[in-house]
């Protein structure tokens, strides 16, 4: 299995996880597909953000986390899976917000942004308790706590 990363600093700020933890956070998400991917991981601010969110799910505001899967025309064979956008300030706010450390939320915001890209999410309480299992799995084996104590 290969994951091709790209990963674009749009926005930036102090202790951003590095290249090499965004790509074993990735590694972990999208392991138990044992497939080859492509995709991207842009790190964005507030403004970015808010109009990407507003735009594509019709809420005005930055949201941490937005995935946009990949869907190749008909007869078109790529391992391109999506885009993955990330809201650096809203990381930092919620993980102060939630005392964690913001090394395991930035873990969580890329987890949650590729089971996206799979297809996953957390409309109907089923599928939240399914995404959210996962994601504890995967964190789990990369030494972080489940990200959903005490909420």
């Amino acid at each position: 299995m290969t994951i091709e990363l790209d990963l674009q600093r749009i926005a930036d700020a102090d202790n951003l996880p590095n290249d090499d933890q965004f790509q074993q956070w990735v590694n972990a998400a999208l392991a138990h597909t044992k497939k080859d991917f492509e995709l991207t991981i842009r790190l964005v601010d507030e403004n970015e953000s808010q109009q990407l969110n507003s735009q594509y799910r019709g809420k005005d505001k930055a949201t941490n986390v937005l995935s946009f899967e990949f869907e190749a025309p008909e007869g078109v064979e790529l391992n391109l899976l999506g885009d993955i956008v990330i809201c650096v300030d809203v990381v930092a706010q919620e993980a102060q917000a939630q005392q964690k450390s913001l090394h395991s939320h930035w873990a969580h915001m890329v987890t949650h942004g590729c089971l996206h890209l799979l297809g996953y999410d957390h409309i109907s309480d089923a599928d939240a308790v399914e995404m959210e299992n996962l994601e504890i799995e995967i964190l789990a084996k990369l030494n972080f706590d489940n990200p959903y104590n005490d909420n």
